[in-house]
C-alpha cells in the first residue's frame, strides 16, 4: 500500500511523525509537503495530493491541518475524492465504512498525535461496508 500525505503549517509536526509512525508498519509513504512550519496555503499541497489519489499514483490519501476543514473542502472540490473529516476513532471509521473515503483529514490543533495514529489506524483496518452507501457515494459526483 502507497499512502499520500499532506499538512499544511499547522499539521507539520503531526504529518512528519506520522510518516514514521505508518513507515514502522510497512507502508510506503509519499509526502506531498509541506516541508517546514512556514506559514503557506493548503490548496498548494491539497491539489496535487488529490490529482495523485484519482490517477491511482498512490492508494489512499492523508491530509492535516489546523481544523482539518480547509484541506477537507479543497479535496473535496476533485470529482474523484472522498476526503472525510474525522477527530475521533468512530468518525474515521465510519468515514471508511460509510462514505469509503479515500482521504483522511484531521484537525491537527484540536486533536493529540496518539489519537491522530489512532483514528487513522482504524481508517486503514475499516472496510467499505457497500450496498445503501455504494448508492448514496454514487450520487455525489457533479455531472
Amino acid at each position: 500500500m502507497k499512502i499520500g500525505i499532506c499538512s499544511d503549517h499547522a499539521g507539520y509536526d503531526y504529518k512528519t511523525q506520522l510518516i514514521t509512525y505508518l513507515q514502522s508498519k510497512g507502508i510506503e509513504m509519499k509526502d506531498f509537503g509541506t516541508h517546514s512550519t512556514e506559514s503557506m496555503d493548503y490548496p498548494d499541497v491539497a491539489h496535487p495530493l488529490a490529482e495523485a489519489v484519482e490517477k491511482g499514483d498512490v492508494d489512499l490519501g492523508i491530509a492535516m491541518c489546523g481544523t482539518g476543514n480547509g484541506m477537507a473542502m479543497t479535496l473535496n472540490k476533485h470529482q474523484g475524492i472522498r476526503a472525510g473529516l474525522a477527530w475521533d476513532v468512530e468518525i474515521g471509521k465510519l468515514v471508511k465504512q460509510h462514505n469509503n473515503a479515500n482521504v483522511l483529514v484531521m484537525p491537527a490543533r484540536f486533536i493529540p498525535f496518539d489519537m491522530v495514529c489512532r483514528i487513522t489506524d482504524a481508517w486503514l483496518g475499516t472496510e467499505f461496508e457497500g450496498g445503501r452507501h455504494q448508492k448514496r457515494i454514487d450520487k455525489i459526483p457533479v455531472k
